[in-house]
């Protein structure tokens, strides 16, 4: 529940037709009541029949169960309380530039969430984040994760799975770093509204990088809170690397010089800040 103990509606194929079609954003969409994540359930939907999931397809469940983040770390959500949605998109971009798919799918949360008030940022690569008064976090500092990204690439496709945290108590959340809308002043906590506004910025947000993907990490560059800040990244097989993170770059990587002085562009892995 919220912090008033008001939990919103269901979600189900009825009250989200408006949202494919017409002026809705999306070309397909598919409801189910549960899932155990919707980005597995999607990429096997896919890939048995790819033609039926479109650019800007989408499934949706109104509660997921078992949820995937980065590093196959669990993420569930108590019923009715998130948004838990999965796009298919076909990105018409080169090889070298389909690491913007994550950072779009990222800046149409960030869009999505500052429509509705909230000073949302990018923690890079897949984390958009709030900054709350009280005490902080290792590692997040004031910061709270209130949204994640994961993207997977499938053939000519990328399944980009969102996790919105819309009406969670603190009780009701997995790790300190996390917090819900209605947590930190959200002030429209309708998660039908939450996915259309969404749907329609990614669909912007991907024609943007199709079109002049500059301006794209640009635009992403300006609600990263990561850039200017010292990190430390974790990638696998490798020795963390520590500096400051000074730019994004044109493929969406990010630019970490070190003490040296040198530059080393980092592609994946866990960014933990070093917060004064």
């Amino acid at each position: 529940m919220t912090e008033d103990g008001v939990r919103g509606a269901p979600l189900t194929a009825d009250n989200l037709a408006a949202l494919v079609g017409g002026s809705g954003a999306l070309t397909a969409l598919a409801v189910t009541a549960a899932s155990p994540s919707t980005n597995s359930e999607l990429l096997e939907a896919l890939a048995a029949d790819p033609q039926a999931w479109p650019h800007m397809s989408a499934l949706v469940a109104d509660h997921q169960t078992s949820g995937r983040g980065r590093a196959g770390r669990g993420w569930d959500t108590p019923r009715g309380a998130a948004l838990t949605v999965s796009f298919v998109v076909r990105p018409h971009l080169g090889a070298e530039r389909w690491g913007l798919v994550p950072l779009a799918v990222g800046l149409a949360c960030v869009r999505t969430l500052r429509a509705d008030g909230l000073h949302a940022m990018l923690k890079w690569p897949n984390d958009v984040v709030v900054s709350v008064d009280g005490a902080d976090v290792p590692g997040w500092g004031p910061l709270r994760k209130v949204a994640g990204v994961l993207c997977e690439r499938q053939d000519d496709a990328v399944v980009a799975g969102i996790g919105i945290n819309v009406s969670q108590t603190s009780q009701e959340l997995p790790v300190p770093h996390a917090a819900s809308l209605a947590m930190v002043g959200g002030r429209h906590l309708d998660r039908r509204e939450l996915l259309d506004g969404l749907a329609h910025r990614l669909a912007t947000l991907m024609i943007e990088a199709e079109h002049d993907p500059d301006a794209l990490v640009a635009d992403v560059a300006a609600v990263t809170f990561t850039l200017g800040q010292q990190v430390v990244v974790e990638s696998p097989g490798q020795s963390p690397l520590s500096g400051t993170a000074v730019r994004l770059g044109a493929d969406g990587a990010l630019v970490v010089r070190t003490a040296g002085g040198d530059d080393m562009a980092v592609h994946a892995g866990d960014v933990r800040l070093r917060l004064a």
